[in-house]
């Protein structure tokens, strides 16, 4: 067999709208907007200076129906750019871009194949002997194993299978398509190429079956390195599997144990040093990152009382960083209060009657029913997207109705708020 190189991606989600952006810092909100158009450029670039043979895209290029043609125009002009450099590209459709979520079309040039969404079929690239088997999907929600539906392998050649997967709804993901491990390996091909699950891995070799991941980190959800994979191939084998780092932005979280910190003033040195080291990290991309804050400290109750001076602080830290490129998408205040529950509760003072007001509120039926109500009615209000990605953890208490967290939560900020004001001069 020939000797030959490939790109395996996946997951490219064009244009989709980034989570967790706030306008405050519009130059980097503006480069988050566009960092999937800036990942799959570097994507092709590394195609074309790579000189591979071809491409293989597991679905999901675009992340829906659009909003307007630029995002069509966009990618096609990025496949225009492959067919001067003489590179094939070959891709299926997945649950995002299925036949059925887009209303709207442009036509790609010559040299990119689409796999047909009625059957599994096979393309053949004699001059490399070349096998590449694959289907897309005809609506979002495929919830049968279409690996059965796959042709058989072309003997005498590498045969690739290309499939928009869930594998057993890995990684939190719709497990669409649901297979297990064992139907990929024992289908005979050579490499599976497999898109769906936004984490890269490598789940078996020889014969490889592999998630390449997403291209571009979307939200505090998909941290570290987003890549794609190169795939050198060497007498009928697997010799060599490169990660291609494409994204151009990055998400991290980083935990800054602030126990040490004496005043405000050492815990903002404490998140500027996280952000320096995570900016560092990078190697000059933009960094979206969400600070962490852990330890026991006495501060804990400042700290909670005042969350807008805390991340304004830090985004404050971050634009002084020069050239480097920082945007603080969120601070986490996960620290413990110096004073536990039983020691406030024992107080004689306001602080020790909130905290055991609030101690009655939790075994109380009646409060506990009115919260469920109100929240419960709330939560039904708001968006799709709010509910199915919110993080916040008092937010996601109130979707999931678990009315100790909230007023766990809730409790913890009166009891931050009075023992603030208490100890302010």
């Amino acid at each position: 067999m020939r000797s030959f190189r490939f790109i395996h991606a996946a997951d490219i989600h064009l244009d989709s709208p980034m989570r967790g952006l706030s306008e405050d810092v519009p130059g980097v909100a503006e480069r988050l907007r566009l960092a999937t158009r800036e990942a799959l450029t570097a994507l092709i670039d590394a195609a074309i200076e790579r000189a591979v043979d071809f491409v293989i895209i597991a679905g999901d290029v675009y992340d829906g129906d659009w909003r307007d043609y630029q995002t069509g125009v966009f990618f096609v002009r990025q496949m225009h750019r492959l067919a001067s450099a003489s590179i094939p590209v070959y891709l299926i459709h997945g649950n995002h871009d299925a036949q059925n979520q887009m209303t709207r079309s442009l036509s790609l040039p010559n040299n990119v194949y689409v796999f047909s969404h009625e059957d599994a079929e096979t393309t053949v690239l004699e001059h490399l002997d070349v096998a590449i088997h694959g289907t897309s999907y005809a609506e979002r929600a495929v919830t049968d194993n279409l690996v059965p539906g796959y042709p058989a392998p072309v003997a005498e050649h590498f045969n690739i299978g290309v499939l928009h997967t869930g594998l057993g709804g890995r990684g939190g993901h719709a497990n669409y398509a649901p297979c297990s491990l064992d139907e990929l390996t024992a289908k005979g091909y050579d490499y599976w190429a497999l898109g769906h699950v936004h984490a890269a891995e490598v789940l078996a070799e020889h014969p490889h079956v592999v998630f390449s991941g997403n291209l571009q980190g979307r939200s505090i959800r998909e941290t570290g390195a987003k890549s794609a994979y190169e795939v050198v191939v060497e007498d009928g084998r697997v010799a060599e599997l490169h990660a291609i780092h494409c994204d151009v932005a990055r998400w991290a979280e980083s935990e800054v144990d602030i126990a040490a910190a004496d005043d405000f003033n050492d815990v903002i040195a404490a998140m500027r040093r996280a952000i320096e080291n995570g900016a560092n990290a990078v190697e000059g991309r933009l960094l979206a990152v969400r600070l962490r804050l852990t330890g026991t400290t006495a501060l804990h109750d400042q700290l909670a009382a005042a969350p807008e001076r805390l991340l304004a602080e830090a985004r404050a830290a971050a634009a002084g960083l020069g050239a480097a490129q920082v945007y603080v998408e969120k601070i986490k205040l996960a620290t413990t209060p110096a004073l536990d529950a039983a020691t406030r509760r024992e107080r004689q003072d306001a602080l020790g009657e909130m905290q055991r007001l609030l101690d009655e509120a939790a075994d109380d039926p009646d409060i506990r029913a009115m919260i469920e109500k109100d929240i419960r009615r709330l939560a039904e209000r708001l968006p799709y997207e709010i509910r199915e990605h919110a993080d916040d953890v008092l937010l996601r208490a109130a979707i999931d109705g678990d009315t100790a967290t909230l007023i766990d939560g809730a409790g913890d900020y009166l009891l931050s708020r009075l023992a603030a004001d208490e100890s302010a001069p």
